[in-house]
């Protein structure tokens, strides 16, 4: 493949207010405070890319990714986009951490280094499409009432399952989960999400509680810090158990796969830095038996799309979490991914990531340029 020598990198703030407050265990969100990043080539290529940075989860925010992001812009400059590897040790060796723009830095690459193969992303990667990827929805925790209430426009809206936000409080949870149940019967699959918040002994204590509510996973029941604990959880749980915020990297998954902590990996690209360490934990889980799950922040349909792609490289990927796009007030994407009847998501074939903002919408963000 010729090169693609990066020449121009621009970086927008991307602000869209949600339909609805999102709250999880770990606080409440009003908007998607995103960073988009847009790559050009001396030969003529442009990749886009996009991350959706949570402070409670990775320490980033919106401010710290525009920043961060400048150093990276200034040093890519003349380096082939797609000497991923490279590009990736470089911006590690500029500061630690800072997965959520390193990830939007590292879609950008995979968009020119698919479309330079003219292949879609997915095919880049070595997937295909033999299986069809479901999303579900999400539920926020909050209220017994407003919550069943939720889950029944869920299941109306034909979505396969629903997840609930939990991790306020054990006892309550149990109530929550009895009301949803109550209102939307016993079929649908529930999956739940207690973003770390119960202690060991009250996890598996509402863990057992729940068992006879037909759960298909926990995520994160307990704080991603007491990884050590996980492996008592899941011993003592009769529902599957998800690592989620205590997998961030391969590192952390060949942690958990030592300890055998966790049933499920979930993973996502913001958390692993981008698609070329989350594949990594693929071969890991793919290696160990360990089946997984892809999910997601609060990202446009600019990152969806490329969570999509990358959910089509394993059989052992089998859950989809991509309902936040949906939670927009409006959608700045043109291309991507589109969302069809009964959460079914269908991932474009064109070559690339498929998935741009145009520059009427770019001009309304702000952006620096280098």
């Amino acid at each position: 493949m010729s090169q693609q020598i990066i020449k121009k990198v621009e970086l927008y703030r991307l602000s869209v207010p949600l339909i609805e407050p999102f709250s999880t265990s770990l606080g409440t969100e009003y908007a998607a405070e995103n960073v988009l990043v847009r790559l050009f080539t001396e030969e003529g290529l442009i990749g886009f890319g996009e991350c959706s940075p949570y402070m409670p989860i990775n320490g980033e925010s919106q401010d710290t990714c525009f920043i961060v992001g400048q150093y990276f812009a200034k040093a890519l400059i003349g380096r082939d986009a797609q000497d991923i590897e490279g590009n990736i040790a470089l911006m590690d060796g500029i500061i630690y951490g800072n997965t959520s723009i390193k990830s939007a830095f590292d879609i950008a690459f995979y968009d020119i280094a698919a479309q330079n193969a003219d292949r879609p992303l997915y095919a880049f990667l070595g997937g295909d499409k033999t299986k069809t990827i479901i999303t579900d929805y999400t539920v926020s925790v909050g209220d017994p009432d407003k919550m069943a209430a939720d889950a029944v426009k869920i299941k109306e809206r034909g979505f396969p399952a629903i997840k609930v936000k939990l991790g306020k409080g054990g006892l309550q949870d149990v109530e929550r989960i009895r009301a949803i149940r109550a209102a939307v019967g016993n079929e649908i699959p529930l999956r739940i999400d207690a973003n770390q918040g119960w202690k060991v002994n009250e996890a598996i204590e509402t863990l057992n509680a729940l068992a006879p509510f037909n759960i298909q996973h926990c995520e994160e029941p307990i704080a991603r810090w007491k990884y050590l604990k996980l492996k008592k959880v899941k011993k003592n749980s009769p529902i599957p158990i998800m690592a989620d915020e205590s997998c961030s990297d391969a590192h952390d998954a060949e942690r958990l796969i030592e300890l055998n902590a966790c049933d499920y990996f979930n993973i996502k690209i913001g958390k692993a830095g981008g698609i070329f360490n989350a594949l990594q934990i693929v071969k890991l889980a793919e290696a160990a038996g360990i089946h997984l799950q892809v999910g997601a922040m609060l990202e446009s349909r600019i990152a969806m799309t490329a969570f999509a792609h990358f959910a089509l490289c394993s059989p052992l990927i089998e859950h989809y979490d991509f309902d936040t796009a949906l939670m927009f007030k409006e959608d700045p994407v043109s291309g991507g991914i589109i969302y069809k009847d009964g959460g079914v998501v269908e991932v474009p074939d064109t070559p690339g990531l498929g998935a741009t903002v145009s520059d009427d919408k770019l001009a309304m963000m702000e952006k620096v340029t280098f």
